[in-house]
């Protein structure tokens, strides 16, 4: 018995998703866009932003060698543009990633304390912990407690607190500390500077 062979079917890009040239099947649409001085001379006749009918404007861009896009088609009447579909799609990726890039990217550092921590642990652990907050990161300290050490609670919650203390000109607590499971948790942000 011979065995089937599965059609592999391509896949769109499905987060560009526009409509082009015959698929656009309204009667009437808007049309926009900076180059239609372009368009107007390869047409040979004057061509300015206006509702005009479908097949028109599908005649100027096939006329002028481009596609017709569907920019906006929840507008009414739909919003297309005359351009090459390509460059419009590279237009839009490369504007996503421009938008991609201008947003901050918060960067959360843990510092993790014992109960029974010295001095000397908590001043190296503050020095880090100030390093980051210079640098705009936002702090998650937390006070592990293993085995029989969950009975100094009032350790853990003190030495948390004098943390917050020590950083208060250059970050805000979020929270008090509170007890999680096993470990007692308290997130600093770095405090904005006036500029």
């Amino acid at each position: 018995m011979a065995r089937r062979v599965k059609r592999r079917i391509p896949q769109r890009d499905t987060k560009f998703n526009f409509r082009i040239n015959e698929y656009i099947r309204v009667p009437k649409i808007r049309l926009v866009g900076d180059d239609l001085d372009k368009v107007s001379e390869e047409v040979g006749q004057t061509i300015e932003v206006g509702v005009y009918n479908t097949s028109q404007v599908l005649n100027w861009a096939n006329s002028a060698g481009l596609d017709l896009v569907e920019i906006s088609p929840k507008a009414d009447p739909p919003v297309c543009k005359i351009i090459d579909y390509n460059k419009f799609l590279y237009l839009k990726k490369k504007k996503e990633k421009e938008m991609k890039a201008n947003t901050s990217k918060t960067v959360v550092k843990e510092i993790r304390f014992g109960p029974n921590t010295d001095d000397h642990d908590f001043d190296f652990k503050l020095r880090h912990a100030k390093k980051f907050l210079e640098d705009g990161a936002k702090v998650k300290a937390y006070v592990h407690f293993r085995g029989r050490t969950i009975v100094y609670k009032d350790r853990g919650e003190l030495l948390l607190l004098r943390f917050i203390a020590e950083l208060e000109g250059l970050g805000a607590a979020e929270n008090l500390p509170k007890l999680e499971g096993r470990r007692m948790i308290t997130i600093i942000s770095p405090v904005k500077k006036k500029k």
